[in-house]
């Protein structure tokens, strides 16, 4: 709104400056920079109204012991995350641009799905919240959703279901008629990839800003018809737009993990994970690097995997030896690290490593081809 009002401004007044605004990497700047400011003004304030009102997370008693400090945290902290997100891209991005109405909408209609799950949770004490396979239903409603306005908008017809392949140049890969399913597992995969990391103080949040750094740049890259063309990727124009959500996103980041980090003041919940997730895939999706989600969201993908290996290969070997065996200590992966006695500061540090060195290995899937 800001941009429009710079905008018209600059259009009929022409004063010294006001040029400026016309640029990606400027509203960029603005854009991480009002996240930020939302984060610590509004974040205190909500933190006072989740405390009055006992907003506070379930520890689970099956978890780490160490987890039972954490009892009593105020949760629903993703509406801190969301508004920063949010506001900053209403205030400096281009609403009339499709990739930011279809961003906003994925954040926006996950938020919500977190939101109703985690008010379920504590203020109906429904201890599941809401029903797994109404939680499925919607993120299977996005993705089709998603992937239904891509494959039949006249603005992505000559790109809707092609994508860059890693390590190849000048080859697109076309997914024809598995698009809209491809889409649909992707959002649903992400969005709970995310809500799986989020078990450890500032682990899921910081994560999140390294991918929405990297995304930012892909997708100014990607709408840069110089930049795109020279990197041998798909042109797509108007994507930069994503720069300034992406920006939003990493100034939201570090403003939620100044109350989030260790020990943390306040979980987002699934509010904020089922968001964030659904947005990482979401992003994947429409810078075109579908198949680069598994190296930038390598975390995700980790915790992910071994929840599935530990849950499936406790059920083959109860079925095969009369009881239950297990790969990990504890599944999610940082629960594993936790019970081999690593301190849970140094779990983090050393996943926001690894998620910094996938971040520079998807980087060079553009020039190792």
């Amino acid at each position: 709104m800001l941009y429009y009002l710079a905008e018209y401004i600059n259009k009929t007044f022409n004063p010294p400056g006001f040029d400026v605004f016309r640029f990606l990497t400027w509203r960029s700047a603005l854009s991480a920079i009002t996240a930020m400011i939302i984060c610590f003004w509004i974040g205190p304030k909500i933190l006072k109204i989740l405390n009055d009102k006992r907003v506070a997370d379930e520890i689970r008693i099956d978890g780490p012991q160490t987890h039972l400090v954490k009892s009593g945290t105020p949760t629903m902290g993703g509406v801190i995350i969301i508004l920063a997100i949010v506001i900053p891209v209403l205030l400096w991005g281009d609403l009339r641009n499709t990739y930011t109405l279809l961003i906003l909408l994925s954040t926006i209609w996950m938020g919500m799905v977190g939101f109703i799950d985690d008010y379920l949770k504590v203020f109906k004490k429904m201890k599941k919240g809401l029903v797994a396979r109404y939680k499925l239903m919607n993120q299977i409603a996005l993705g089709i959703v998603i992937a239904c306005l891509i494959y039949f908008l006249p603005e992505f017809q000559k790109i809707n279901s092609v994508t860059t392949i890693p390590f190849i140049k000048q080859i697109e890969f076309d997914f024809s008629y598995l698009y809209i399913p491809l889409i649909v597992f992707i959002i649903t995969a992400t969005s709970n990839a995310v809500n799986l990391t989020d078990g450890l103080d500032g682990l899921a949040i910081g994560c999140v800003g390294i991918a929405g750094l990297a995304f930012g740049l892909i997708a100014y890259i990607s709408g840069n018809e110089i930049f795109s063309n020279y990197l041998r990727i798909i042109y797509l124009p108007g994507n930069g737009e994503l720069a300034v959500y992406c920006a939003a996103l990493v100034g939201a980041s570090l403003g939620f993990l100044w109350f989030n980090s260790y020990p943390a003041q306040v979980i987002m919940g699934d509010t904020g994970s089922l968001a964030l997730g659904g947005a990482l895939g979401t992003l994947s999706i429409l810078v075109k690097k579908e198949f680069l989600l598994p190296i930038l969201g390598g975390i995700f993908f980790a915790e992910s995997i071994s929840v599935i290996l530990q849950r499936y290969y406790f059920k083959y070997t109860k079925k095969k030896y009369g009881e239950g065996r297990r790969i990990f200590k504890m599944a999610p992966l940082h629960h594993h690290y936790e019970l081999d006695g690593i301190p849970e500061p140094k779990i983090v540090t050393r996943f926001y490593i690894v998620a910094v060195i996938l971040a520079i290995l998807a980087f060079a899937t553009f020039k190792i081809r």
